[in-house]
């Protein structure tokens, strides 16, 4: 067999590097067995190191030796020993029949199943429920009867590399494959300094909070009961800002679920202890669904005085309308509703575009180009203004190599904490150089991650029309705006824009089919642009062969 070369263990350079990050910024936290096998796992012989890497970054925990084939390994036996000697690996461990599901064929499987039960009309999941029934207990696979002859191996310290990886990451989502797709050049991530004291975790307990969390939203995933995965959540409860926030979405997630299973009581108290955003709305709507309209009215009445987000505002104020005709008591003030202009089109069918490339196609002029960006556009402005503010080296923003946006970018107080970076980028679009700084930042972070740039829409001609079109004071609205509330106001804004370069000015159009209809989001972002005087539209169009088929 060759020499394998360095390059042919670049999966074990990597998890090499994770150790070591690990030990260096979270030693304090690391449990004693966690310290050992770092320290053990770098005494291993590098054909050893490879393979128990090799067998982390599979889907296991449990593996058939013969399809463990690695040309830089080689002999996978000789490469096991050494895990097999230090518990890491064990062999022929005893296995359910759901363990040889996900290690075996169906033909495979078929062989435990009796003489008299053909197998193939029989779907897998079929066979697994008469297997399950017939063999409800576990037992070691050379134990099982008729199986492939077959060496199996067993990872024990999954849950310990999980860890680890928790660390490095601060969470599960991203896995070992970030460091290849990277090197491969799929993904560039900014450069951003951090200090060896900023890390995505604090305690121990915290590492612990985000891994119960986890099983409790993987119980809940798994179609188990409200009450099931509350049982199992218990009185939880984390110190963490970004861990009790993730805590309050579940439980938000737990009281929907209540809701569409009919049991409004039992939603509303979980609601009631619930301060995720949308909580309090959800307890207006239960009140009045549940006929007690005076608590209602007056819940809704302290949310309009202090709304949470514009969202929350225009619910609870549709609400109050309803609940004060039943009540009998004063309408509330009604806000000046923004007039939005409208066009229909009545268009050809097409089987090989959407809707809103149809209306491309029908708009669009040489001198007055179209483009298809629903919220990208502004969304790609406002991170080419504001990069420098967006990706600002705060403590806790950033702790990894492979971060695309600050870990706090959600969170109540991302703009707090850099309302005076944010507000100089802002500033520059109050001069006449801010085009300047959005072209030198399209050229010099091409294709780096961002949450706001869509890089593959965005490109040289489309960015030219729009800083050419677009005033800098719409530009700097819109940009506020989404400052107020990042998740909500980064989605609703309209499908299309059209600019006229020779003339410095622009439409944006909203496009709706037929039989659909403004959402919610869509009309907050259209009242806001009208309120403005931003050129805004909807375009209801109806195809040629429904008009003619009525």
């Amino acid at each position: 067999m060759p020499t394998p070369l360095a390059a042919d263990f670049y999966y074990l350079t990597n998890f090499q590097t994770v150790l070591d990050w690990v030990r260096e910024r979270y030693a304090d936290l690391l449990t004693a067995e966690e310290l050992a096998f770092a320290q053990d796992f770098s005494a291993l012989p590098q054909l050893s190191q490879a393979l128990l890497v090799r067998l982390v970054m599979r889907k296991g925990p449990h593996f058939r030796c013969s399809k463990l084939t690695y040309a830089e390994i080689g002999d996978i036996a000789l490469a096991a020993s050494p895990l097999l000697q230090r518990g890491w690996l064990v062999s022929d461990a005893a296995l359910m029949v759901d363990d040889l599901s996900r290690l075996l064929l169906k033909s495979e499987l078929a062989t435990l199943l009796p003489h008299n039960v053909c197998a193939k009309g029989l779907g897998k999941t079929e066979m697994l429920a008469l297997l399950c029934e017939r063999y409800p207990g576990e037992m070691p696979y050379h134990e099982w009867p008729a199986l492939p002859d077959e060496h199996i191996y067993s990872l024990t310290i999954h849950s310990l590399c999980e860890r680890l990886r928790l660390l490095f990451f601060g969470n599960l989502a991203q896995s070992w494959s970030e460091f290849v797709l990277t090197d491969l050049g799929v993904f560039r991530y900014e450069s951003v300094a951090f200090s060896l004291d900023s890390r995505g975790f604090n305690n121990r307990c915290d590492i612990d909070d985000y891994l119960h969390l986890r099983r409790c939203r993987e119980t809940f995933s798994d179609h188990a009961s409200v009450t099931d995965t509350l049982h199992q959540l218990g009185r939880f409860h984390s110190n963490n800002p970004w861990i009790e926030q993730r805590h309050q979405r579940l439980l938000f997630q737990l009281g929907r679920q209540l809701e569409r299973d009919g049991e409004q009581a039992h939603a509303l108290r979980l609601y009631e202890q619930c301060d995720y955003i949308g909580a309090r709305q959800r307890r207006v709507r239960i009140l009045e669904q549940t006929q007690r309209h005076t608590e209602a009215y007056q819940l809704a009445l302290e949310a309009t005085a202090n709304p949470e987000s514009e969202a929350e505002r225009q619910l609870v104020e549709r609400a109050l309308k309803r609940l004060a005709r039943k009540l009998k008591r004063p309408l509330p003030v009604q806000q000046a509703v923004a007039v939005i202009t409208e066009q229909h089109l009545l268009l050809p069918p097409s089987l090989d575009v959407g809707v809103e490339q149809a209306v491309v196609m029908h708009l669009s002029q040489d001198e007055a180009p179209v483009y298809y960006v629903e919220n990208t556009l502004v969304c790609s402005l406002f991170g080419l203004l504001c990069w420098d503010a967006v990706f600002a080296p705060l403590p806790g923003a950033f702790f990894h190599p492979f971060h695309s946006a600050p870990a706090d970018l959600h969170s109540p107080d991302f703009f707090q904490r850099r309302r005076e970076l944010f507000e100089m980028c802002l500033a520059k679009l109050d001069g006449d150089n801010y085009a300047h700084q959005i072209r030198d930042t399209f050229q010099q972070k091409q294709g780096i991650q961002s949450p706001f740039v869509c890089w593959p829409l965005l490109n040289a001609a489309l960015l030219e029309d729009a800083l050419r079109c677009i005033p800098a004071a719409h530009l700097k609205l819109w940009s506020q705006r989404l400052l107020l509330d990042i998740k909500a106001n980064r989605a609703g804004m309209p499908d299309l824009i059209q600019f006229w370069p020779a003339e410095q000015r622009y439409r944006m159009i909203e496009v709706k089919g037929p039989g659909d209809r403004l959402q919610d989001n869509q009309r907050r972002w259209l009242a806001f642009c009208a309120k403005h005087d931003m050129p805004v539209e909807v375009c209801y169009v109806q195809w040629t062969d429904e008009v003619c088929g009525a």
